[in-house]
């Protein structure tokens, strides 16, 4: 196997990701281009039942952006001003910000240190707590967990919790495009789990348009509350510039929106080809001493949307960092996956939480390093990436 050397990408760089375009999806874009509805037009339809039949779900409303998604997603559902909604630390901020944006307030738990997704033991003995105290006992409304990586959380323990507590369910499927869990007997998609769901098309995704998003539920009241909240307000059938509501401009134009339906039209196609550049790295690196792969449970079948890998505990977040300044040096841009949501500014002066709150989110945020990803990485660049990952992992 030739191993590419350094002086053959002198003055380029291992791009982090990149997004998949076909021949195809450029006709469906320039198609939609060449007619007068560049934005409200028949292809959003076309993509919202599209996806709410991928999904398996009964509707789908299309937005501009994964964040208003989970701002819809939480709207929604009626929570409000002072309401607690249980979230994971080890996330996009996105997906604590959006329960911010309707004056409720993120209280997160820690993650499993497997799979990385929010631990359902710990959720309980969350709702527990707060339920037993009068002061916050009847302002938990609902449970959002995200799939991280690609890996599904434990829906149907989270199911079960939220069924058992009388809470909502919110699914934050941004990163899980195409993945799967098994959850009682029966295989269902991400998207699929929670009472809304949310999904992003932004540029790293499998599908995407650069940016957008799109909620999706089983509830047409869910449903026809997305679209006019998305909408300034106008409700469903309602007369042109007839607000019901006070609503936002979170509309996707129909130009991307082709886009996005072109590459869902191919979504199994880009996750075999992604499978498979995740593949050529688990090969490359399951024997290397001093780090650890994703750990995905047999019930889940993974989207493949970042490829991450953690150091082990004999690296502190100095030698990760480290780590990525070397391979920077050497034109491969990696990044780091993530840094505790709790450790944001707005989290800790606003919020009042503190580094040590959660800590097996913050040890592994402080030791996960993404390699460069995405379905049209070559041969080449992956034997250089880890060739370099190699050495600097040895540097330090």
């Amino acid at each position: 196997m030739r191993t590419a050397k350094l002086s053959e990408y002198k003055g380029k760089k291992v791009e982090p990701s990149w997004p998949d375009v076909s021949e195809k999806d450029i006709e469906a874009v320039a198609k939609t281009m060449r007619t007068t509805f560049w934005s409200r037009g028949k292809t959003i339809t076309d993509l919202e039942n599209a996806l709410a039949k991928y999904i398996g779900v009964k509707r789908a409303v299309v937005v501009n952006s994964g964040t208003s998604a989970l701002h819809l997603a939480v709207s929604v559902l009626g929570i409000g001003e002072g309401d607690l909604v249980i979230a994971s630390p080890f996330s996009y901020v996105a997906s604590a910000n959006c329960i911010l944006f309707v004056r409720a307030r993120p209280v997160f738990v820690d993650i499993e240190p497997e799979t990385y997704n929010i631990d359902p033991d710990l959720v309980e003995k969350k709702i527990i707590e707060l339920r037993g105290n009068p002061k916050s006992r009847n302002k938990l409304k609902a449970i959002l967990a995200t799939d991280v990586f690609g890996v599904p959380a434990d829906w149907g323990r989270l199911q079960a919790l939220a069924k058992k507590y009388g809470l909502y369910l919110i699914e934050d499927a941004c990163e899980a495009m195409g993945a799967e869990r098994k959850v009682q007997g029966v295989w269902r998609r991400g998207g699929s789990f929670g009472d809304t769901a949310a999904f992003s098309f932004v540029y790293n995704k499998p599908v995407s348009a650069g940016e957008g998003g799109a909620v999706v539920m089983n509830s047409h009241k869910f449903a026809d509350l997305a679209w006019s909240l998305k909408n300034q307000g106008r409700i469903i059938n309602g007369t042109w510039l007839d607000h019901d509501l006070v609503g936002y401009n979170y509309h996707l134009s129909d130009i991307s929106s082709a886009l996005v339906l072109s590459q869902l039209g191919r979504v199994n196609e880009i996750l075999k080809k992604r499978a498979k550049i995740a593949e050529a790295y688990n090969k490359a690196l399951c024997d290397l001493r001093g780090i650890h792969l994703l750990d995905i449970p047999a019930d889940v079948k993974i989207s493949w949307f970042v490829y991450v890998v953690r150091l082990s505990k004999e690296y502190t977040r100095s030698d990760r960092d480290r780590v990525i300044k070397e391979l920077s040096k050497r034109g491969i841009v990696v990044r780091i996956y993530f840094p505790p949501i709790h450790y944001q500014k707005v989290f800790r002066e606003k919020l009042g939480y503190k580094v040590g709150d959660f800590p097996i989110a913050e040890d592994v945020g402080s030791r996960t390093i993404a390699l460069p990803f995405h379905a049209n990485l070559k041969k080449e660049e992956i034997e250089y990436v880890v060739k370099n990952f190699k050495e600097a992992l040895a540097k330090v």
